[in-house]
């Protein structure tokens, strides 16, 4: 098990296959959230962190809005093009690592969503993203991060599934472990195996909204789901956190 496992998992095709039945629905509930609740108009400059995919993205410059958007992944960079091309879509992805991107612009809006953060090993390399869009956003501007709520995770978490592909299946077995949640997935296709592994530091809303406020960020609002509903520290699946600058 590597500490860099995001590295070598986010780049397979794998990964596309295990996550291929994520829901459409729930990033435009997101993305309606956001905008719903920032005023942001139409030529806004908004950047994603880590992308993966890009449905917040596309959803995003469907609505108007000069979009950039930066991942890790080659992999999934590729298939946010592809998707954005077919849409006849202008946004401008960018490859770098979250813990040394730096762009000579200053946006609106960024955004870090789905639970894209936790990945890495310590706090300090984590809580970089947090001060890489403050230095990112223009006076005013709004940081909106979505992360799963670690009581709803602790309380609800389903220990192991199983779910069928062409010749094969798909095994995931979840556990806590300390401050991270962790999860081992074996693809068994064809009469092969493959075998990786997801870790995320578990943090509290209060954990982050008190790095959020020291960074400089104002805490605006809370929601704890994409419908925006009030945060409940025991029910909320979702931990979404509206910061301004």
């Amino acid at each position: 098990m590597t500490s860099e496992w995001f590295k070598d998992w986010f780049g397979t095709k794998e990964y596309l296959n295990v996550y291929r039945h994520r829901n459409e629905s729930d990033a435009e509930d997101l993305v309606n959230l956001i905008i719903n609740n920032i005023p942001l108009p139409k030529s806004s400059e908004v950047l994603d962190l880590a992308c993966g995919t890009g449905r917040h993205c596309i959803l995003l410059a469907k609505k108007g809005f000069k979009v950039s958007a930066v991942d890790l992944s080659k992999n999934m960079l590729s298939e946010a093009r592809n998707t954005a091309e077919k849409e006849n879509l202008k946004i401008n992805f960018i490859q770098s690592d979250l813990r040394n991107f730096t762009h000579s612009g200053k946006f609106d809006l960024i955004v870090n969503l789905f639970t894209s953060f936790g990945y890495f090993e310590n706090d300090k390399e984590n809580f970089q993203i947090f001060k890489t869009a403050y230095e990112h956003l223009k006076s005013g501007g709004y940081f909106i991060i979505d992360f799963f709520n670690k009581y709803y995770v602790e309380q609800n978490l389903i220990e192991e599934s199983h779910d069928e592909i062409d010749n094969g299946e798909i095994i995931q077995k979840r556990k806590i472990d300390g401050l991270r949640v962790v999860k081992e997935i074996s693809i068994k296709q064809n009469g092969f195996s493959k075998n990786y592994y997801e870790s995320v530091r578990m943090y509290s809303k209060d954990e982050l909204i008190d790095e959020l406020t020291k960074i400089g960020f104002a805490i605006e609002k809370t929601f704890g789901d994409f419908f925006g509903n009030k945060f409940n520290q025991l029910s909320s699946p979702r931990i979404i956190i509206i910061a301004k600058k």
